[in-house]
C-alpha cells in the first residue's frame, strides 16, 4: 500500500536525478573506453571509490565482524558483481548507448524469472507474460539474422544476467547481513580481479584521464546518494520506472558526443522492454499479487557499471525502507 507520508514528487526528482548523474557516468566510461581495456576502467574506479566507501564505512552504526552469514550466496553475489562490472563496463565501450541500456533493461525481467527458485516467489500469468514479451523486445533490439551480435552485445546480456543475479541476492540476504559486508566484498574482489589482468592490458593514464576516473567515481557516490533519498521519500513502485529515463539521456548524449542516433529496431525494442517492465513494477505493487516483490525491492545499479564501488549502497536503501514502511503500518 502506498505511504500517504511520502512526497511522491519530491523522491521522483531525486530519482530522476541519480539516473541523469549514472548516465554522465557511463558517458566517461564509453569516452575512456575507446582507449583503454574494461579492466583497466574498473580497477581505476575502484580504486577511487575507496575513499568515498571509507566515508559509508566509518558511518555505519551496526557492530560486528566482517564474516557473512551467508558465505555462499555472498561468494556468488559477489562473483556476479565482478562478471557484471567487466561486460558492462566493454558494452559501454563498443556499443551504441541506447542499445546498452535497452539490453540492461531487461534485468527487471530476468529478476522476476531468478525470484522464483531463490525466493520462492509465485509468478503469475500476467507477469510471465509480462516476461515473455519484454524478452521479445530483447531480440527486436538485438534482431538476429538481420545484424551480426556483436561481443558487445553478448556482454551486455551477460551483464544483465550478472546483475539480476547480484539483486536478487541482496532481496534474499540483505536483512542479515551488514551493509559493510555487502559493500566491501564486491569491492575487494573486482580490485584483486581487475588487479591480476592489470599488467596485461595496462596503459598509462595522463592527468585528464586519471581525473575522469575519479569524477566517474564521485557521478556514482552522489548517484547513489540520491536514490537513496528517492526510495525514502517515495513508495518503490513509483521510483523504480524511473530508471528507463536513462533512455532519453542516451539518446541525448549519443547524439550529441558520439553521433549515434537510434536506429527503429533499437527505439522499438527498448519501448517494448520499457512497457514490460513497467507492468511488472505495477503488478508487484499491487496487494496480494507479490510476497517478495523481487523488482521493487531489488533496485541496485548493478544493471550498471557503477556496481563496484556502490552495489552494496542498495542494501542500506533497501533497509531504509523497510523500516519507514514498517513505522508507517505500526503507527
Amino acid at each position: 500500500m502506498p505511504d500517504p507520508s511520502k512526497s511522491n514528487l519530491l523522491g521522483v526528482l531525486f530519482a530522476l536525478t541519480a539516473f541523469a548523474l549514472f548516465s554522465s557516468h557511463d558517458v566517461i566510461v564509453k569516452t575512456l573506453g575507446g582507449s583503454y581495456a574494461p579492466f583497466q576502467i574498473v580497477f581505476f574506479s575502484v580504486l577511487f571509490g575507496f575513499p568515498l566507501a571509507t566515508l559509508m564505512l566509518m558511518r555505519d552504526p551496526v557492530s560486528g565482524h566482517l564474516r557473512p552469514v551467508h558465505p555462499w550466496w555472498t561468494a556468488l553475489r559477489t562473483a556476479a558483481t565482478v562478471v557484471t562490472a567487466s561486460t558492462g563496463f566493454y558494452a559501454f565501450s563498443t556499443l551504441p548507448l541506447a542499445q546498452v541500456y535497452a539490453i540492461l533493461f531487461a534485468a527487471p525481467l530476468l529478476i522476476t524469472i531468478l525470484s522464483i527458485p531463490v525466493l520462492g516467489e509465485r509468478v503469475g500469468l500476467h507477469r510471465w507474460l509480462a516476461v515473455a514479451v519484454g524478452l521479445a523486445g530483447v531480440l527486436v533490439v538485438l534482431r538476429p539474422g538481420l545484424e551480426p551480435l556483436e561481443p558487445g552485445h553478448v556482454a551486455a546480456l551477460i551483464a544483465s544476467l550478472g546483475a539480476a543475479v547480484s539483486s536478487v541476492i541482496v532481496r534474499k540476504i540483505g536483512r542479515d547481513e551488514r551493509s559493510v559486508v555487502m559493500l566491501l566484498y564486491p569491492m575487494v574482489a573486482n580490485f584483486a580481479a581487475m588487479g591480476m589482468i592489470l599488467p596485461f592490458v595496462y596503459k598509462p593514464l595522463p592527468g585528464e584521464d586519471l581525473g575522469a576516473l575519479a569524477v566517474m567515481s564521485l557521478l556514482a557516490f552522489a548517484a547513489m546518494l540520491c536514490l537513496i533519498a528517492a526510495y525514502r521519500r517515495a513508495d518503490a513502485a513509483v521510483i523504480a520506472p524511473m530508471q528507463y529515463s536513462q533512455i532519453i539521456w542516451a539518446a541525448l548524449f549519443g547524439a550529441l558526443m558520439f553521433g549515434e542516433i537510434p536506429d527503429r529496431f533499437t527505439a522499438l525494442g527498448a519501448g517494448i522492454i520499457i512497457l514490460s517492465g513497467v507492468y511488472i513494477v505495477l503488478r508487484e505493487g499491487r496487494a496480494n499479487v507479490s510476497v517478495n516483490r523481487p523488482v521493487l525491492n531489488t533496485r541496485s545499479r548493478a544493471a550498471t557499471p557503477s556496481t563496484p564501488r556502490v552495489t552494496g549502497l542498495m542494501n542500506r536503501m533497501e533497509r531504509s525502507q523497510s523500516e519507514l514502511e514498517n513505522r508507517a503500518k505500526h503507527g
